[in-house]
């Protein structure tokens, strides 16, 4: 009888009860992704919106911009549809408030950006694109060394 009751107190109800509700939220996710085409570039995060701060009553601009349809009017207020959201900033840069709109999100790299300002937004997407563009122009261009050993070798 003992050996019963350690193993159920091995098995950890809760945590198959988290692993499960995950499994079918990421499930969800991806049925209602899947008709709009969008890849999925992050592999998790959240959206907040600060209802003290918000004019959504005078702009609904977060709305108009979300390429997902994640952001919607609801009851005075502008509502959020968790699984539609990708985090891709466009309601952030849309907002005519700042710290309005707060993203958290995670690369597949493991690495976490946080913003809530437009410019916060643009800085980090400026060092993304100049990272980007310096492999681009690494995987185009020779090195220093290759280029002059080339041309050595051409010399003689």
């Amino acid at each position: 009888m003992s050996d019963k009751g350690e193993k159920s107190s091995s098995l950890d109800i809760f945590q198959l009860l988290t692993e499960t509700a995950e499994e079918e939220r990421k499930k969800r996710r991806e049925e209602l992704l899947a008709p709009l085409g969008i890849k999925e570039f992050f592999v998790e995060g959240s959206i907040t919106i600060n209802k003290r701060t918000c004019q959504g009553v005078e702009c609904k601009l977060c709305i108009e911009t979300c390429p997902t349809n994640a952001l919607y009017w609801r009851a005075g207020e502008v509502g959020i549809t968790e699984e539609l959201c990708i985090y891709c900033g466009a309601c952030v840069l849309s907002c005519i408030v700042d710290d309005c709109m707060k993203i958290v999100r995670k690369r597949s790299t493991g690495e976490v950006e946080r913003f809530s300002k437009p410019r916060d937004f643009m800085v980090l997407q400026h060092g993304i694109n100049g990272m980007k563009r310096c492999q681009r122009v690494e995987d185009v261009f020779p090195k220093a060394e290759d280029y002059l050993e080339r041309h050595r070798e051409s010399k003689q």
